[in-house]
């Protein structure tokens, strides 16, 4: 019987492992030029860690693996992490760096269940959270590390989306839900759940006639929301702070250059954004997102510490981005026969090779898709090696290893 892999996963065959490593180089180089420092959290946190703080929507929740996990007699609940923010925001109270500014940066995977097991279950991420700042340069730096690194691996014409929490949050708290209602709410009244917009029209018609202008509102400037503020500074200015803060951004990032398009729709699933959401596009491929939360070290007992952050999605960039080109010249090394001394002559050239920086491997006479530039032929007899190129042809003998290395610097500098 052929046995095959769970539903939603996926192998990361050679090729699209060097792609994998490859963003996960750009990030990383990219963080550590703006002063970020690398973190790793467990795969397995505690189920209340995602509970307890009501950061986490029902219908996330309901999607986690758990399970038991037995000690003596008794056993915590725990989970693989859905979530990459909530670990890290956990460390960050664990550690001495409390009530500090901290700049982190990780590269992680999440488990989230999907039923058909069409999609991935598995989803990696790169990730970066500035926990400490409360400020539009905050945001903004990250936005800005975020293009940063997706421009640095080759992508093009990627799309900024804008939203913002705090104006979707002081709509909906101003149709009377809480805050575990608004995240659900918002989300049914984009796909276009006519019950629950009615009866929210029904409840507070001065609300509802905002509201279908606020969710169409698109624009390419803050010009479109210094007209909205306009507007809810004479119905409802308990919006004024919200709308402020989201203009400012965006008259930054207009200053800096930067393109972007605002979408309030695309807020959608914000669940613990309480400020600025931005959302990364590839074409129709979501890249990318992060934003602004203020809210969520507080309900983990940390205290009042903002924060905001980002993932990059590692799936979809995969695809996305051009293979790396090899660096290093491949030489294969082959032997007239097993004997001791002659593998022992391999090995040694093959470690003298490496340390020059080349990848040699040895001739198993196995089939094979690896490619290779230089032939090394290990003989008994002198002249001990033989060095030629893929076809057989240029042939040269070389006596010992440090004369090979010579050839092949002299053939590098050609």
């Amino acid at each position: 019987m052929r046995i095959q892999k769970c539903k939603g996963t996926r192998d990361l065959p050679p090729e699209e492992m060097r792609r994998f490593r490859q963003i996960e180089g750009v990030f990383r180089n990219t963080c550590l030029k703006w002063g970020y420092q690398e973190i790793r959290t467990p795969t397995i946190e505690y189920l209340h860690l995602f509970t307890s703080t009501g950061t986490l929507t029902p219908g996330t929740l309901s999607k986690v693996y758990s399970f038991l996990d037995w000690d003596g007699w008794s056993g915590e609940r725990v989970v693989l992490r859905p979530d990459g923010t909530i670990p890290v925001a956990r460390l960050y109270i664990d550690s001495a760096t409390k009530e500090m500014l901290a700049r982190l940066f990780y590269v992680t995977n999440i488990f989230i269940f999907e039923e058909t097991g069409k999609e991935t279950r598995e989803k990696w991420q790169c990730g970066a959270e500035l926990i400490g700042a409360n400020s539009i340069s905050a945001d903004v730096e990250l936005i800005t590390i975020a293009l940063e690194t997706l421009k640095n691996t080759g992508l093009k014409n990627i799309e900024l989306k804008l939203s913002h929490a705090g104006i979707i949050r002081a709509l909906l708290t101003g149709f009377g839900l809480s805050p575990e209602e608004q995240g659900k709410v918002f989300d049914q009244i984009l796909d276009g759940n006519v019950a629950v917009l009615s009866r929210l029209k029904g409840q507070t018609p001065e609300l509802a006639r905002l509201l279908t202008p606020l969710l169409d509102l698109k624009g390419e400037s803050s010009g479109f929301l210094k007209n909205l503020k306009a507007v809810f500074n004479h119905n409802l200015p308990e919006f004024t702070p919200a709308l402020d803060n989201f203009i400012t951004i965006t008259d930054l990032l207009t200053a800096m250059g930067q393109k972007y398009e605002i979408d309030i729709a695309s807020g959608r699933g914000f669940e613990y954004y309480t400020g600025l959401i931005f959302q990364l596009f590839a074409g129709e491929l979501k890249v990318g997102g992060g934003g602004r939360y203020n809210a969520l070290i507080p309900l983990m007992g940390g205290g009042n510490i903002p924060a905001s952050g980002f993932a990059l999605y590692l799936d979809p960039l995969i695809g996305l981005i051009e293979p790396p080109r090899a660096t290093a010249e491949r030489i294969l090394i082959t032997v007239q026969d097993e004997q001791p001394g002659l593998m022992k002559s391999a090995f040694q050239a093959m470690k003298q090779l490496h340390e020059a920086g080349f990848v040699a491997s040895l001739n198993l006479n196995a089939k094979t898709k690896e490619t290779y530039k230089w032939r090394l032929e290990v003989r008994r007899k002198a002249p001990r090696f033989i060095l030629s190129g893929k076809s057989g042809k240029r042939q040269q003998e070389v006596a010992t290893i440090d004369d090979v290395l010579k050839l092949l610097g002299g053939q590098r500098a050609r």
